[in-house]
């Protein structure tokens, strides 16, 4: 690798750590969350749900909402020590605050709640989570029930872009519905294509949302050499994530968020490292183009992004807390959520690909140096994650 480039790459590695670093724990996963919503009939006007709330987010946005400080030292302290029973506890000893706060941003139009028991607290997405279950009687009810959900609002400045999952038994029909700020309510009255379009949305939102995914593509497309590379790659990538994906959805398989995030974290820094290692070995030679096909170094660069693709797709299927029994409504949701990643990584390949073939042919010298600064910052960012998410684990 010449010199210059060397020194290019170097400077680019420092510039990257002390940019991104800083932000990393913004852009990284969990700055989000995510509410879970069972909902069914119990009887003759009366719906019963089961809502799941992360706990901590749960106990600082009670607390501050309806002033009340001692739940918040108690609730944190049992967070602290992670003891469930504990967390239940304080929960169980403010209900009142927690029931309104709750209520207040999470209905079913023209029912009121009860709520039934006490607060439970078991791990879900590698965190402790509160399940409260409610019972609402609908004297008015229809035939169909609006459920309404701003649990964990942008507004309050401790997540931003909570998502509500809901899944639905209810007026003869069943479903599921993904809820956030620009779409807050559905109704079991709905049509199938606007539940699918939801679903379409919030995959399309959840591969934007997440910079690491994106920068995972990124490192792909910078270290491709023509059109057929980096299709090659993305279908790798597409067939392995859907593949996890679809098996978390059966409940087949299960792998815990504190194992899958530290290691797409990793997969970023090994991608995008694997480019910059090939620049430093062949230098301007980084981009020839084998006679026909792949050579050993593509087809080895497949298997292992087919291989962090399978980890990915744990991570996509996270996002959605796949974790209950199997049924054909929720399946063909979580498909249209997948359509909806594989549309906008397609998206940014058509527009990002064809500019950086221009720039190689135009100017080889300035595409070494695009990619390989790209690839340096791309390899920081994906370290510093995944020492963040190990030491966070």
């Amino acid at each position: 690798m010449p010199r210059r480039v060397h020194y290019v790459v170097f400077i680019a590695i420092a510039a990257a750590f002390a940019v991104l670093n800083s932000a990393g724990s913004a852009l990284a996963h969990g700055f989000s969350s995510v509410v879970y919503a069972d909902v069914a009939g119990a009887g003759q006007g009366h719906v019963r749900t089961s809502l799941g709330l992360e706990y901590d987010l749960f106990i600082v946005s009670v607390a501050d909402s309806e002033k009340d400080d001692p739940l918040f030292r108690t609730g944190t302290d049992a967070f602290e020590s992670g003891d469930f029973a504990a967390q239940a506890a304080a929960l169980n000893a403010h209900k009142e605050s927690a029931l309104k706060y709750v209520s207040t941003r999470f209905s079913i139009a023209t029912c009121t709640p009860t709520q039934i028991g006490d607060y439970t607290v078991a791990e879900r997405d590698g965190v402790p989570y509160a399940t409260l279950l409610l019972d609402w009687n609908c004297p008015d009810a229809r035939g169909e029930h609006t459920v309404t959900s701003s649990l964990f609002p942008d507004g309050e400045g401790y997540v931003k872009g909570t998502k509500t999952i809901v899944t639905y038994k209810l007026d003869a029909r069943e479903g599921s519905a993904a809820l956030d700020a620009s779409r807050p309510s559905f109704s079991t009255g709905q049509a199938w294509y606007q539940r699918f379009w939801e679903f379409f949305q919030l995959g399309a939102e959840h591969l934007l949302g997440g910079i690491d995914h994106i920068l995972f593509l990124l490192a792909l497309i910078a270290g491709s050499r023509r059109l057929r590379e980096i299709v090659l790659a993305a279908t790798s990538f597409t067939l392995a994530h859907s593949v996890t994906f679809m098996l978390a959805a059966l409940g087949l398989v299960e792998v815990p968020a504190r194992v899958v995030e530290p290691i797409i974290a990793l997969s970023i820094a090994v991608v995008a490292a694997w480019y910059l290692y090939r620049l430093w070995r062949r230098g301007s030679h980084a981009t020839d183009l084998p006679d026909r096909g792949l050579d050993r170094a593509g087809w080895t660069r497949l298997a292992v992004v087919f291989c962090f693709g399978l980890v990915h797709g744990l991570g996509f299927a996270g996002a959605l807390g796949i974790d209950e029994a199997f049924s054909w409504t929720l399946l063909w949701s979580l498909l249209v959520f997948n359509i909806g990643i594989e549309v906008v990584q397609l998206s940014i390949i058509a527009v990002v690909f064809p500019l950086l073939i221009v720039l190689r042919r135009r100017s080889p010298k300035a595409g070494l140096w695009v990619t390989g600064l790209l690839a340096a910052g791309v390899t920081v960012m994906g370290v510093v994650w995944f020492i963040e998410r190990l030491v966070g684990a």
